[in-house]
């Protein structure tokens, strides 16, 4: 079992930066494929930032160049660096660890179908962008 813990969301106006972190327990995250998501009102799952097992980043498009994903395996926290951040980035923003690596964005948000493996996800930290 893996518990994820998202903390760093808030508000910030438009061209602001926040950095969000998750933090993992019961078992390292460099053994899964991890990355972020993110959930806006009405709207589906979106895949936003993956890490694989080798360090190998993945970005969406609508985030390159803006994101950052990093994974601290000292301690055992997953982080996202936002910069330029746009009303459009608005929503609930979760963590997850899942097998098998490497993963896909809709394995990620598990939105229509679970991976293979094992899966984790947090309860997410709200990020409000105003223009």
């Amino acid at each position: 079992q893996v518990q994820l813990v998202e903390s760093g969301g808030g508000s910030v106006q438009a061209g602001g930066s926040l950095r969000l972190s998750c933090a993992a327990s019961g078992s390292a995250l460099e053994r899964y494929c991890t990355g972020w998501f993110r959930q806006a009102p009405g709207k589906e799952r979106e895949g936003v930032a993956t890490v694989f097992i080798s360090g190998r980043t993945r970005y969406a498009d609508s985030v390159t160049g803006r994101f950052t994903i990093s994974r601290d395996n000292t301690k055992n926290t997953l982080y996202l660096e936002m910069d330029r951040l746009q009303p459009e980035d608005t929503a609930m923003y979760y963590c997850a660890a899942l097998l098998p690596d490497p993963c896909s964005f809709p394995e990620l948000t598990g939105a229509h179908y679970q991976p293979r493996g094992a899966h984790y996800r947090g309860q997410g930290t709200q990020v409000t962008v105003s223009s």
